[in-house]
Order: C-alpha cells, then structure tokens, then sequence
C-alpha cells in the first residue's frame, strides 16, 4: 500500500499499538505492476488501510507475497499460488515492517480479551473494530471480515471500516466486494483518499481496466496533491504508461 494514508480519522501511525479502536486503518490497495507482477498493495496496507501493526495497515503498501491468507488461531498462512488476491507464482515472505512476534502475541491477546467483551455487549462497536483490525494485523481475512461487519452494522457510516473491509474481501480475491466497499466508502466520504486510490488499484490489477484506473487516481491528485496517495498514484500511473 502507499506508504501512510493521508492522517485522516482512523490512520494509526505504522508499527503502533492500537490504542484507539476507532482509530481503523484505512487499507490502501496500492499494486504497482511490474513484470506482470503486482507489487505493493493494499491494508491498512497498498490498498491502503488505516491500521495499526499490519504491513498494510498505515497505508503501507501490501507487498508481493506478503503473507495475504490468515489461518485461524493467528498462523499467518497463504492464499493460493502465494499472491495478494491468489494471483499464481509468487513466493509467500513476511511484509517489510510487519508485525513482529511480540505485537502478534499481543494481538491475539486483545482477540481472546476482546471476544469476551462482546459476547457481553454485543453492540461494543469499538470493540468490534479492534477485533476486525487485529485480525486483519493476524492475517485472519474471513475473520476480520466478519468483525468489521458487525462494527458496521452499528456504525454504517465509517468510510476506515468499510475500506478496511474492501482490503479485506481484496486479499481472498473478491474483487467486486473490495471495489463495492471503496465506492460504498466514497459515498459516505467523497474526501475519503484511500479508498478512492484503491478504486483505482482494483481496476489496474484485477479488472483490465487502465482507463477507469487513471480515472480514479487522476482524482486523487486533483482533490489531494499532497498526499502520500497522490504521489502513489502518480508512480502507479507513469509504470502503466497512463496520461
């Protein structure tokens, strides 16, 4: 993902704990196509995610290969062929500034805490939101899916979660759930910066579609020149020859 979203509400600072649940990570999708292979990405994360402790979370870039499929029980494990999005020929390798052993041990620490805090209170949004960030950090795809659906259910507006959730649904190769979660999530917020630029990831690396890629980055430059996002996508846009 590109390096670090823009500090919108919900961006954690890569490598911190997540001290505020609310905090989400909002995921970039950020792929660079290079050699036919799709390089940085989404979370958190080139998608771009608004996280915490997870390659892609602080809009870090998903890098080829970075250990996409989670395993339940927090055993970071591959998708198919070993690629974000099950994309073949890629070999599965822990993400540059990803989690350490220590902060996934205290991560799943805060799933078993927090698991208990919402089969008491199941309406404990936060509390569902640090659940789907922390699976998210674990690798734990379906899981985290399924936190963020229950944060949404009682927070339906919060373009991180849903972006975080597209991220998601990208990494386990539904490409036209993560691409309705980022135009859902430009909906609620049309000055929502990552998930605009991952619209534009999904059609480059997953959809053919360079024209509606460019699109969606060149907006991104327009309405955010400064941002990490814009300077992604004007990388992304010269590797694919886009004017």
């Amino acid at each position: 993902m590109c390096d670090s979203l823009r500090p919108e509400p919900g961006a954690r600072t890569p490598g911190a704990p997540a001290e505020n649940p609310e905090m989400n990570k909002n995921v970039t999708i950020a792929f660079a196509l290079i050699g036919g292979l799709v390089v940085g990405g989404l979370g958190g994360y080139s998608i771009g995610v608004s996280r915490g402790m997870d390659a892609a979370r602080g809009g870090a870039a998903l890098q080829a290969g970075g250990m996409p499929g989670g395993m339940p029980g927090g055993m970071p494990g591959g998708m198919p062929g070993g690629m974000p999005g099950g994309m073949p020929g890629a070999v599965q390798m822990p993400a540059p500034g990803g989690p350490g052993p220590m902060q996934l041990a205290e991560a799943q620490q805060r799933i078993a805490s927090n698991l208990k805090v919402v089969a008491a209170d199941p309406k404990a949004v936060s509390t569902w939101i640090q659940l789907g960030n922390d699976y998210f950090d674990t690798h734990q795809q379906q899981l985290s899916i399924d936190a963020y659906a229950k944060a949404l259910a009682l927070q339906p507006n919060n373009p991180d979660v849903i972006t975080d959730q597209g991220v998601m649904y990208e990494q386990l190769g539904d490409y036209d759930k993560a691409l309705a979660n980022f135009e859902q999530a430009q909906k609620v917020d049309p000055r929502h910066a990552q998930s605009l630029f991952n619209i534009g990831v999904v059609y480059a690396s997953h959809r053919n579609d360079p024209a509606k890629a460019a699109a969606a980055w060149k907006k991104v430059i327009a309405q955010f020149p400064q941002s990490p996002q814009a300077a992604e996508a004007r990388q992304r846009m010269a590797a694919l020859g886009l004017q």
